[in-house]
């Protein structure tokens, strides 16, 4: 599934509010995980974030070109990342869609 968004509005900030997106440099489940709790907890009721991996950040603005995710560990990190999904009560499921930005 793809995501309801246009990659590069989103990692501009054109169309969704800076507090909804976050940027990770890497894949750190313990960090992403949370993340995803945080965005679960929505007391603004702003549906939810979008956390871009392999984007470094400064001040919550992405620093770019981006750094990017090695292309043989993509299957590798959406396995893992489902896995930590379905230890969250409820389950959670994220849309998850590997992109090619920038080169």
């Amino acid at each position: 599934m793809s995501l309801p968004i246009n990659t590069e509005d989103l990692i501009n900030g054109t169309t969704v509010e800076w507090e909804r997106i976050e940027f990770k440099s890497g894949w750190n489940p313990n960090e992403i995980m949370h993340t995803i709790t945080a965005f679960a907890n929505d007391i603004n009721n702003w549906c939810g974030g979008y956390i871009v991996i392999g984007v470094e950040e400064l001040d919550g603005k992405p620093i770019l070109p981006p750094l990017g995710l090695a292309e043989k560990l993509v299957d590798k990190v959406q396995k893992e990342l489902l896995n930590y999904c379905y230890l969250l009560k409820p389950n959670y499921f994220p849309i998850v869609e590997p992109v090619i930005f920038k080169d």
